[in-house]
């Protein structure tokens, strides 16, 4: 059986692509500074939607720890946003993702039931890179 944090891994390695959507309860909760929302049909349309949108994706993962039924992951999320200049646009933070435990036919199996996305910077200077600025002297 496959480790969750290894599949926490891959799927951060190919993000947005091809994830392990089986890792998640149904009706997991999701929040980060831009969105809040409950379960994996929603968590799903929120990753087609970075897919659309956000072009050159990358997703950094600079450390995952385990500490009981909670997986902290440290991670550097950049891409060019979708204005004819192509700003690089990039944001640091961390992700907190609890576990529950469910029981299937193969006994019992641990999914994420919460996934909160915190930023190292706010909203608005994620927003302040979308413009380039230059000053006359």
């Amino acid at each position: 059986m496959t480790n969750i944090i290894d599949i926490i891994k891959a799927d951060y390695a190919k993000f947005p692509q091809a994830q392990t959507y089986s890792i998640y309860s149904e009706d997991v909760y999701f929040k980060d500074p831009v969105y809040n929302f409950r379960g994996i049909k929603q968590y799903q349309k929120m990753i087609g939607f970075i897919t659309f949108w956000f072009k050159n994706l990358k997703l950094e993962l600079h450390d995952i720890s385990r500490t009981d039924s909670l997986i902290t992951a440290n991670w550097t999320m950049s891409w060019d946003a979708p204005f004819p200049w192509k700003p690089r646009i990039s944001v640091t933070g961390w992700s907190d993702l609890t576990l529950g435990k469910f029981a299937d036919q193969s006994g019992d199996r641990e999914l994420i039931v919460s996934h909160i996305d915190y930023w190292k910077c706010s909203k608005f200077d994620v927003i302040k890179q979308h413009f380039v600025f230059s000053r006359n002297n």
